[in-house]
């Protein structure tokens, strides 16, 4: 490891870091279209993408909100944005008009970059209802009624659209600004200006734009790849979303700033999973619980090699332990590490570390990181509690958000005035500084007076033969204020029965802790990220248990 704990850099000068000592390296390959760029291929095209963006008049401080999955030049657009000091705006792949107008008014974003669609969702059709001033305004001079910050539109592929300038205008575009312009941009930018803005998914309320600078993220990415053991050797199978830190961030900047290899899928397919990791021979592999949970039951999973792999990331959720050691045994990945943070937190505060014994790599998410602070405070008081008593997680250190875009009264009451970050999660930590996360502040259960932890129940029901996976959340009881409910996905060809599931527990766990309502499904609803929204599993609950209100 490097001796530097952390680096005043930007983004765009790890890039050139990369590029210097590793140009013949493989920066960015997609096995599916056979699109592969050397370092620095690649830094050829981020620095195009860069001069075009200023030519077309992207100024130092604009956000440039970019709405697409990860297809070519999501990740060269990242860098290009950083180069010229402007903000990439990361939209979630899943939303609405609804939720795109509200993201573009409370961004006051000047640029929009955004693919044809995703799944149901015409994204150009949609970006014309909501800018109709697209169809006459001149290119790069819109005029927007609604949205009068927006002045451009551009097309992330080779396509033309009435009103947008496409990636190939973009590039050409590059020639027209001078080098002398562009090496005079990026001399004059800061590492603690903001260069990343992601909104939170606000299970209540609305989101909230979290601003994270280069010294956050850049910082943050680099630890997490030392943590793993990254070297210009790992080529790192990516399936996670890139407008999610998990993409962005854990990812592209713990590779890039290892000169690392990035084997990047556009969307989550376990069979493209398996083939990409056999056809580059990738060392690492990230994901949320349920893509794995998805590559170790797949059918066609004995038939691909998975020897090449060493490490990677499990996050985004809790990881049920039997997974764990499967992924450990079947996929080879004995280093695996597992990673927890907010988004607010640059994202990680805590990680594993690929020497931890096994207990730790599958019972806790890791101590602090290196120049970060976390501890456990009482939630109603906020003073420190020893190790073993359950509270609320907070951070301080250099990864903490600079601050949600023009919100400062959310801002104050997610960081106090001792510039500690209050997660909303509750975890436990051991004498070693181990921490286990238990659930969310809102998560907890409430049973008669009893506080009951889902995460405890769901690890227990992972051991019941027959259960693929649960999820554990309170039901609104008119008795004792919240019960226990279980919303089970069974493994295929297992047939299970709410008493089954009880007979399971009873004796082993305590009675207020054993699941009252119990639902099979065969999905859950989950973010575009691969977070489980438990809240919504709440909402169903109250639906499909009224009786408990009786």
């Amino acid at each position: 490891m490097q001796n530097t704990i952390l680096r005043e850099i930007t983004l765009g000068r790890l890039l050139d870091e990369a590029v210097a000592s590793h140009p013949d390296n493989d920066a960015v390959v997609y096995v599916d279209r056979n699109y592969r760029l050397t370092y620095s291929q690649f830094a050829e095209v981020v620095d195009q993408l860069a001069k075009g963006l200023m030519h077309v008049g992207v100024q130092r401080g604009e956000k440039v909100a970019v709405w697409a999955t990860n297809v070519p030049y999501w990740v060269a657009l990242q860098f290009a944005t950083a180069k010229i000091g402007a903000v990439l705006l990361t939209v979630n792949t899943n939303y609405k008009s609804n939720e795109l107008a509200y993201i573009l008014q409370q961004s006051e974003a000047e640029n929009i970059f955004l693919i044809d669609g995703f799944r149901d969702t015409d994204y150009v059709g949609v970006i014309n209802e909501l800018v109709p001033e697209l169809r006459t305004d001149p290119r790069g001079h819109l005029g927007s009624k609604r949205f009068p910050h927006l002045k451009r539109i551009f097309f992330l592929g080779p396509e033309k659209h009435r009103g947008m300038y496409s990636i190939p205008e973009l590039l050409a575009l590059g020639h027209m600004t001078p080098q002398a312009d562009f090496q005079a941009r990026q001399a004059e930018l800061s590492c603690h200006d903001v260069v990343n803005m992601q909104y939170t998914s606000g299970t209540t309320g609305f989101p909230k734009g979290v601003m994270l600078t280069h010294y956050n993220i850049a910082n943050n990415g680099f630890w997490i790849g030392e943590n793993q053991l990254f070297t210009h050797k790992d080529r790192v199978c990516l399936p996670v979303p890139l407008f999610h830190c998990f993409g962005c961030v854990l990812g592209v900047l713990a590779a890039i700033s290892h000169a690392s290899t990035l084997v990047i899928l556009e969307g989550f397919n376990p069979v493209h999973v398996m083939a990409s990791v056999e056809q580059e021979r990738c060392t690492a592999l990230y994901g949320v619980p349920t893509m794995f949970i998805a590559v170790l039951e797949h059918r066609l999973f004995p038939k691909f090699d998975f020897s090449s792999l060493r490490t990677g990331i499990m996050a985004g959720s809790p990881c049920p332990v039997r997974v764990m050691r499967q992924v450990m045994e079947k996929m080879f990945l004995r280093d695996i590490t597992i990673c927890y943070g907010l988004t607010e937190t640059s994202p990680v505060m805590t990680q594993t570390r690929v020497d931890d014994d096994i207990t730790r790599r599958v019972a806790t998410v890791g101590r602090a990181m290196p120049s970060i602070e976390v501890r456990v405070v009482d939630p109603e008081t906020n003073q420190a509690l020893p190790p073993g008593v359950t509270g609320e997680v907070c951070c301080r250190g250099y990864n903490v958000m600079k601050g949600y875009y023009n919100m400062p009264e959310a801002t104050a009451q997610t960081i106090d005035t001792d510039g500690w970050l209050h997660s909303g999660d509750l975890g436990v930590m051991d004498e070693d500084g181990y921490l286990a996360i238990t659930g969310r502040i809102k998560d907890m259960i409430i049973r008669g007076g009893e506080n009951v932890y889902p995460r405890e129940i769901e690890e227990y029901l992972y051991t019941m033969e027959g259960i693929s996976d649960v999820q554990v959340v309170g039901v609104p009881s008119r008795k004792y204020g919240e019960e226990v409910g279980a919303f089970i996905i069974p493994k295929p060809g297992f047939t299970l029965t709410p008493e089954e599931v009880r007979d399971f527990c009873r004796g082993k766990i305590a009675r207020y802790k054993t699941p009252k309502y119990i639902a099979f499904v065969d999905a859950y609803p989950m973010t575009a990220s691969g977070k489980i929204q438990k809240y919504k599993l709440r909402e169903a609950a109250e639906k499909l248990f009224p009786e408990a209100m009786r």
